[in-house]
């Protein structure tokens, strides 16, 4: 067995299978708005005295570039990030548009790269969202009530309330809700009625919440829910058809009074 450790001690440097790793002591980040913030990840003596090392974000859209590269800040982040250390990236004010993932990525001519991602999550207080509340419907048809705060950071969880009572997220499991009709997604704001009773008749109001600051909510708004009109639309079909009787009455008349033209006096 001993005759072997030789040649796997050399497959091991000609692979990169030595103690190379990159680390951070905090893999996610918070801070508030407008104020500053470090970055920092560490590297294994492994990589030499002087390893490349490169910050690339990985923002919410999935879209990767550069923050530092070839040892220098990229010209989108100059006059507000500097590198304080060969591995620390410091922000000295974050704005929403710095949330994501940021890879830190070592390397050296005698390992291939390495990396370690830290995620940042610059906190934004929620807004009062945006609510979309039909006024009327249809009993038995679909109603979807729909919120949404496109400022807060993270992005909100949404509640909504009937009446100033709070609807549970899964109404089946609460004592008084079994025989709701709703659904409610907390992450996406939607609130949808299929089919809508009159019981669901009732003011309704968003809360946006988040960990960043206080809740915020729309303004209460009123939706009935109303059998369909059928006597309604009985007597608009008889006002049709007898507006329709007048009509070709008085075509018919016109004709045998000799209103209108003949084809022999054309």
């Amino acid at each position: 067995m001993s005759r072997f450790v030789p040649a796997l001690l050399f497959l091991c440097a000609a692979t990169g299978i030595h103690g190379y790793s990159v680390t951070t002591t905090n893999a996610n980040v918070k801070v508030k708005e407008n104020t500053g913030v470090d970055l920092t990840c560490s590297y294994s003596a492994d990589f030499g005295a002087d390893p490349r090392i490169e910050w690339k974000l990985n923002d919410k859209e999935g879209s990767v570039s550069y923050v530092v590269y070839n040892g220098k800040v990229t010209e989108t982040y100059v006059g507000r990030v500097s590198l304080i250390s060969s591995s620390t990236l410091r922000f000295s004010e974050v704005t929403r548009r710095d949330n994501g993932n940021y890879i830190c990525e070592v390397s050296s001519s005698r390992s291939p790269p390495k990396e370690v991602t830290v995620g940042l999550t610059v906190l934004v207080p929620p807004s009062p969202p945006k609510c979309n509340i039909p006024q009327t419907v249809t009993t038995g048809k679909v109603a979807v009530l729909s919120c949404s705060d496109g400022d807060g950071s993270p992005p909100p969880t949404y509640k909504w309330y009937k009446d100033g009572t709070l609807l549970p997220n899964d109404p089946s499991k609460i004592a008084g809700f079994q025989n709701a009709t709703y659904k409610l997604d907390p992450n996406s704001g939607k609130l949808e009625f299929s089919p809508a009773t009159k019981m669901d008749s009732g003011q309704y109001l968003c809360e946006a919440v988040n960990e960043a600051g206080a809740a915020q909510r729309c303004k209460a708004m009123k939706m009935e829910v109303r059998d369909l009109n059928t006597g309604g639309i009985v007597a608009g079909v008889l006002i049709f058809l007898v507006l329709l009787g007048l009509l070709i009455f008085g075509v018919w008349f016109a004709y045998k009074r000799g209103y209108l033209p003949t084809k022999s006096q054309r």
